[in-house]
């Protein structure tokens, strides 16, 4: 399979070549990456050394299998020993969200900050855009968020338009849509429930505005069977507009990024070997559910090898439609850390926002998570004190009690300290569910 430039985004050949190619392909880059982290890697060099992995071999799989996972707590206490190249060689400085644990530094090299860009490009492709779109970007590029930077470069390399337009700020949101003509935006999707109740409220014709599709980044709006969730419905229920799911990850830089079909977010096996596996470390079969765990390739500033994202998803390797053959993620069920243990019921975060996306009085709220010295998890749901009343509380709990067999705490506050509770001045993104 012949190398692509990155000055040219054509669509990868190689997504839409046979398993057996895209095997083959990963393999020759595999083999290259164990080369380059065992001459260039402090931290992989230890591990090599410890599990007796040959770089020479000549089935670069089998000596992928002899590494151990890589975990986040690998990448905390070890940071700097991941960087393959010296220190005045990095171009961009970056850093997790530290959504779980304290952010871990990601160096990206000018090589690096190229195979970003080009990832997602070729992402918004998939999700049918190019140079004809203008892309309204609803997301920080500041503040050492790659994601951001990730949007901005992916649409500069379509030669499409973006407008830089950042989170929150409705009044300024609807101001660039009526000025730019936007076709495309780019937005976690829970705040577009916000964006239409500020449109309404202000007379805002937005049912004839450019807008044609969302690029949902940070949350899903499927379900596993690939439905649209309560969030999904409610967007669209208002507002006709095509949704495109994407999952990402600073540790990746690489997005797993739907087509038209809306079946799962398609693997580029040029940027991500990806495995998907049980508790016991084992593949996973078609349309189960594990956990993701990625092998970067093409990355030179730090490289990963079978990282352990935390996040289960389910896995899909039939075809395409659209005709790529490469391997798909159903939505994000939820992360390892983010099981919640309450009133003997397991619970993942991404249950309650879809019992809350159900009610259309509620278009803001934040969870707050909190564990007793016994281990129990305790969840408290804060809701804008404007809605509240006793016959709605009730009602709410008995959704929750029908839907999760269960009914966390509700508390209703001023709307303006919900929102600063949710948008933090020293935060990237708004905060939906926060551990206390």
């Amino acid at each position: 399979m012949p190398e692509r430039t990155e000055e040219l985004i054509a669509l990868p050949e190689i997504e839409f070549a046979s398993r057996e190619e895209i095997n083959s392909f990963q393999e020759h880059k595999l083999s290259q990456l164990l080369k380059y982290v065992a001459a260039n890697s402090k931290y992989y060099q230890r591990v090599f050394k410890n599990n007796g992995v040959d770089v020479g071999n000549a089935n670069a799989y089998s000596s992928l299998k002899k590494i151990p996972f890589t975990t986040k707590d690998d990448l905390a206490l070890h940071n700097d020993d991941f960087l393959c190249v010296p220190k005045n060689n990095v171009a961009d400085y970056v850093t997790t969200s530290g959504t779980l644990s304290d952010p871990v530094a990601f160096y990206l090299t000018k090589k690096d900050i190229d195979r970003l860009g080009y990832n997602e490009a070729i992402s918004l492709q998939c999700a049918n855009g190019g140079a004809k779109d203008i892309y309204q970007l609803m997301t920080t590029i500041d503040k050492r968020f790659m994601a951001g930077l990730a949007y901005y470069l992916g649409a500069s390399k379509l030669n499409a338009g973006v407008i830089r337009v950042g989170p929150g700020a409705p009044y300024l949101q609807w101001d660039s849509i009526q000025r730019f003509k936007p076709t495309v935006l780019i937005a976690i999707p829970s705040f577009i429930p916000q964006l239409l109740k500020y449109a309404i409220e202000n007379k805002i014709e937005f049912k004839t505005s450019t807008v044609k599709s969302i690029v949902c980044i940070g949350e899903p709006v499927r379900n596993s069977d690939f439905s649209l969730n309560e969030l999904g419905k409610r967007i669209t229920s208002q507002w006709d507009v095509k949704l495109y799911s994407t999952y990402a990850s600073t540790e990746m830089g690489a997005a797993f990024t739907e087509c038209e079909n809306g079946n799962g977010g398609h693997l580029h096996p040029e940027l991500l070997i990806l495995e998907v596996v049980n508790e016991k470390g084992e593949t996973v079969n078609e349309g189960e559910i594990g956990e993701v765990v990625i092998t970067t390739l093409g990355v030179e500033g730090m490289p990963l090898l079978r990282y352990k994202t935390g996040d289960l998803c389910n896995v899909y390797n039939a075809s395409c439609k659209c005709g790529r053959n490469t391997t798909r993620l159903g939505p994000v069920v939820g992360r390892q850390q983010q099981m919640i243990k309450y009133k003997g019921t397991t619970i993942f975060p991404a249950a309650i926002f879809d019992v809350l996306n159900m009610v259309s009085e509620i278009d803001v709220f934040q969870i707050e998570i909190s564990r007793d010295e016994f281990a129990n998890d305790a969840i408290t749901v804060l809701l804008p004190s404007e809605i509240y009343s006793i016959e709605f509380e009730h009602t709410l709990a008995s959704l929750f009690k029908s839907k999760l067999r269960v009914t966390p705490e509700l508390k209703f506050i001023a709307r303006n300290l919900l929102n600063d509770k949710i948008l933090k001045e020293d935060k990237r993104k708004p905060e939906r569910i926060i551990y206390i």
